[in-house]
C-alpha cells in the first residue's frame, strides 16, 4: 500500500475505533455462577437432575442442594454442572428445608420439562430407547411424510409453470 491509500483508509479506521469505545457493549453471558442459580448435573451420580447453588466454593467448585430433585447437599465441580436461565431467591449458606421451599414456590419442576433444553434431553432419551421396529416404524413414517411432500410441491410447481406461461 502507498502513502494515498492509507491516508484513504484512516477515516474508516478512526470511524470503527471511535465506535467501538463510545457504543454501549453487551453482555456476551447472560447465565452468571451465582446463589439461586439453577444448575443442571450432566456428570456425575445425580447426572440429569436439577439442583440449586447454595454457596460458591472457590473458582471451580460450588455447594450445591436439589432436595425437590433428589439430590442432597454436595460440593461440585462446575465442569460437571450446566447453567440452566431459571434462578430462585437464595441467600448465602441457606438450609435445605428453605432451599426446598424457594425451589418449589419458583415451580422449577414444572417450568423445567416446557425448556427447549430439556425437550432435546427427553428427545436424545427416547431415539436411545428405541428398538429396532421402531427406527423401521420411523424409517417408514418419513418415507410416507417425504413423499406427501415432494406431491405437493411438484403441483405447486406445475401452478406456478402455467402461471408464469399465461404471464
Amino acid at each position: 500500500l502507498n502513502l494515498t491509500a492509507l491516508i484513504n483508509l484512516l477515516p474508516i479506521f478512526v470511524y470503527y475505533r471511535l465506535t467501538a469505545l463510545f457504543l454501549e457493549r453487551k453482555m456476551v453471558y447472560k447465565r452468571m455462577v451465582e446463589i439461586g442459580r439453577i444448575v443442571y448435573i450432566a456428570n456425575g451420580a445425580n447426572s440429569g437432575k436439577l439442583a440449586a447453588i447454595v454457596n460458591v466454593v472457590d473458582g471451580n467448585r460450588a455447594l450445591i442442594d436439589g432436595p425437590s430433585s433428589g439430590v442432597r447437599r454436595c460440593v461440585m465441580n462446575f465442569k460437571d454442572l450446566r447453567l440452566t436461565k431459571f434462578r430462585i431467591p437464595l441467600r448465602y449458606d441457606m438450609r435445605t428445608k428453605s432451599v426446598r421451599k424457594a425451589y418449589n414456590e419458583a415451580k422449577i419442576n414444572e417450568k423445567w420439562p416446557k425448556t427447549q433444553w430439556a425437550q432435546k434431553i427427553a428427545k436424545r432419551a427416547l431415539r436411545a430407547n428405541m428398538n429396532d421396529f421402531d427406527r423401521f416404524k420411523l424409517m417408514r413414517a418419513r418415507q410416507l411424510r417425504n413423499r406427501l411432500v415432494r406431491i405437493e410441491m411438484a403441483k405447486l410447481r406445475k401452478k406456478a409453470k402455467e402461471a408464469k406461461v399465461k404471464a
